[in-house]
């Protein structure tokens, strides 16, 4: 029987000394070891990322319309529905879209004197999408010798070259780029820029090709009318003998017969050089 301090280191779980079959011998426990810092840990290599091609929105496909060469455009309205893409002189314009070419400028008629509204793109190609929208470039140093009303055209085609003609003569070289609809030439104001182009030419231009300006032009049109006047630079200088008022002139504005409205108009020789 343990009586005293025997009874009391036995109580508490701790050998008394001299006791049988106790021994006064304990096992060290393992001291574990708490880390000073932040340990630094790699996770293990993944898989490399699985590249999804943007989806389909549309069934027509588009290129950016400057090919071959570093661009910059604003992406933001100015005066006018357009863009001005900037480009180094000579690069490739080609067509954004298939379709078939309608206008085509072979002539720099801009005269700062006149500022004549039709004049101000200088040299430049439209384009009738397959989509059913209008596409133009303007401010060409040059236009294609093949290239003509009527030419059947795939995206990617090249047109022209980029330049400076019209009233870009004194800047450097761009590509004035516009979006509309099919319009006779006498409304030339359509042509020039209806639909904000830049949404647009940013998704040709990440990849997103079949992102396509039909549905916003139809909307548009529908909204404004297949042939609205202009209400922007609208009217010409007509200074240096001119003979009229150097304000432009608000809302000019044709009065095609019905027949002429109703016809879907034809494609057109602006100039043509031999």
């Amino acid at each position: 029987m343990l009586t005293g301090a025997a009874c009391l280191a036995a109580a508490c779980g701790a050998p008394a000394a001299g006791v049988t079959g106790m021994s006064a011998s304990t096992t060290p426990v393992a001291a574990t070891s708490t880390p000073t810092g932040a340990e630094e840990i790699s996770p293990p290599p993944g898989d490399p990322p699985v590249l999804i091609p943007p989806p389909k929105v549309s069934p027509y496909t588009y290129v950016f319309p400057v090919q071959g060469c570093k661009v910059s455009y604003r992406r933001k309205l100015l005066v006018l529905p357009k863009t001005t893409i900037w480009a180094k002189k000579g690069c490739a314009f080609v067509s954004p879209v298939d379709g078939e070419v309608r206008e085509v400028n072979t002539t720099d008629r801009w005269s700062p004197a006149t500022d004549r509204g039709p004049d101000r793109e200088g040299r430049f190609v439209t384009i009738l999408g397959v989509d059913g929208v209008l596409y133009l470039g303007g401010h060409l140093d040059t236009v294609d010798p093949k290239v003509r009303p009527g030419l059947k055209v795939k995206a990617g085609d090249r047109l022209g070259t980029v330049g400076n003609s019209g009233n870009a003569r004194n800047t450097a070289s761009n590509l004035y780029f516009a979006i509309s609809w099919p319009a006779p030439p006498e409304y030339w104001w359509i042509r020039r820029g209806m639909v904000k182009p830049w949404p647009y030419l940013e998704a040709w231009e990440k990849g997103n090709r079949t992102y396509s300006p039909r549905e916003e032009m139809l909307a548009l049109r529908k909204r404004l009318g297949n042939l609205p006047p202009c209400t922007k630079l609208c009217g010409s200088a007509q200074t240096g003998g001119g003979g009229g008022s150097s304000r432009p002139q608000p809302n000019p504005r044709p009065t095609p017969t019905k027949k002429a409205a109703k016809k879907s108009p034809e494609p057109v020789v602006i100039d043509d050089v031999n």
